[in-house]
C-alpha cells in the first residue's frame, strides 16, 4: 500500500467544482482521494491510497493518485508530490 500526497494549486475552480472539492474533503487517506484546502479553495493537499502490487514502486504509486486527481477533473498545477510505502513502515509495539 502507498500513501500519496500531492500538494498543488487550482487555476480558475468555478462553483461546480468547488462544491466537488468541498464534498471531497477530509485529512484521510482513501483510494478515491481527499481534499484538505485554505479557505478560498485555491491551494490544496489531496491524499490519496494506492494498492501496492508485488513489483509495484513509486511511479507507479504517484501515476495512481493523479489519475485519481484527474477523475475531480479539476484544473489543477502540481506543486510537490511525496509518496509512502507503507510496506517500509516499521510498527514497534510495546510490551
Amino acid at each position: 500500500m502507498f500513501r500519496v500526497t500531492i500538494r498543488g494549486r487550482f487555476k480558475g475552480l468555478d462553483a461546480d467544482g468547488r462544491a466537488a472539492v468541498l464534498a471531497a474533503g477530509g485529512a484521510a487517506y482513501t483510494e478515491a482521494g481527499t481534499f484538505t484546502h485554505d479557505e478560498g479553495v485555491t491551494v490544496f493537499t489531496f491524499r490519496c491510497q494506492v494498492p501496492a502490487g508485488p513489483d509495484d514502486g513509486e511511479d507507479e504509486a504517484a501515476l495512481g493518485a493523479m489519475a485519481a486527481l484527474e477523475a475531480y477533473g479539476q484544473p489543477y498545477d502540481v506543486l510537490r508530490l511525496a509518496v509512502t510505502d507503507m510496506r517500509d513502515i516499521k510498527v514497534r509495539r510495546r510490551r
